[in-house]
């Protein structure tokens, strides 16, 4: 069968022939570094690959995280975990989830935004560099919850309800943890977050550049302490028992955000020489959070003390109101305050 070929496809025909082989290679060359500077401009996956796909029982989805935190699925994984054949409009370049989302069986269920979402898939580059389709991986269990309502309303076609069978399996995986957690626990980036969430903590807690000394525990402090360890008060001399150290740190440093009291050692260390350091702990707190917070932990573990009748008393009255993970506690200098 001979098919007719529009004047354009003639001429561009006549065009290519009559190039040289240098020409078109600059030609090609031209157009790979305009689809390669198009690609740039697209966000990067700075989390996940092919092969650690996000598992919901023998379902297995592809995910990202994209540079701007967004968590993506991939479009193929998304439409194979919903049982749907990608047909052939999907081979065509049509959208296979958009045209299933925006049937008149699903009108009454579906919102706008949804249509909307199932439309416009992210673009993005994976971090070996190639292109991608997705979705934010909350796409999944909106259109889960669709399907269901559709189905239990009567709506669906019989060729239809294995796809509300997919659904199910989803939505149960998503009860037992969220899609966030799991996207980030399959790309690695929950260690990464939660380790930026750490540094936005320090960066507010910690001050950049240590601060004059002033005096931040009171004396009730250390006179409560004496009086539940029926230790005499005042103590004679400037010298404080060692075992000060250990209760400031478990007390007050220890009780603070996680990571704070380890961060105060790094920038705080003790001397060689002596094995003490040379500045207090909590002139390295911020005077915007970090001192106002310790001031106000103070006043509450004086509060506790007060009416603690021994030390083994208002230990537990302390942990109970002050809990913290793990009991193993590290025994340090007394200079720690």
């Amino acid at each position: 069968m001979t098919v007719d070929k529009s004047p354009q496809a003639k001429g561009g025909e006549a065009r290519a022939k009559s190039l040289s082989k240098e020409e078109r290679s600059a030609i090609a060359k031209k157009s790979a570094e305009a689809r390669w500077a198009q690609a740039k401009e697209l966000p990067m996956a700075t989390h996940g690959s092919s092969d650690r796909p996000l598992k919901i029982g023998d379902i297995e989805i592809p995910c990202f995280v994209l540079e701007d935190g967004r968590r993506v699925l991939m479009q193929t994984g998304v439409i194979n975990a919903l049982g749907m054949s990608h047909g052939g409009s999907y081979s065509k370049g049509g959208d296979r989830l958009a045209k299933f989302a925006q049937q008149g069986r699903l009108s009454s269920f579906i919102s706008n935004d949804l249509i909307d979402r199932t439309g416009n898939p992210i673009r993005f580059r994976t971090a070996k560099g190639g292109l991608a389709y997705g979705y934010e991986a909350t796409i999944l269990h909106d259109l889960c919850e669709v399907v269901l309502d559709a189905r239990d309303a009567g709506v669906l076609q019989k060729q239809q309800m294995h796809i509300a069978k997919q659904c199910e399996t989803l939505v149960r995986g998503f009860a037992r943890v969220g899609i966030i957690a799991l996207v980030d626990e399959a790309t690695g980036y929950q260690a990464e977050r939660d380790r930026d969430e750490l540094h936005r903590i320090l960066e507010a807690y910690l001050s950049e550049e240590r601060l004059a000394w002033a005096k931040r525990f009171p004396d009730e402090f250390y006179r409560q302490i004496y009086r539940l360890k029926n230790w005499k008060w005042p103590p004679i001399g400037r010298a404080k028992p060692l075992f000060l150290g250990h209760v400031t740190n478990d007390i007050v440093y220890d009780r603070l955000p996680p990571g704070v009291l380890t961060e105060l050692r790094k920038r705080n260390p003790t001397q060689d020489a002596t094995k003490r350091r040379k500045w207090k702990h909590h002139q390295f707190l911020s005077e915007d959070f970090g001192q106002p917070d310790l001031r106000d932990h103070l006043l509450q573990v004086i509060a506790v003390m007060r009416v603690s009748r021994s030390w083994d008393a208002f230990k537990r009255n302390f942990d109970e109101a002050f809990p913290k993970p793990g009991t193993q506690i590290e025994m340090k200098l007394a200079d720690d305050d």
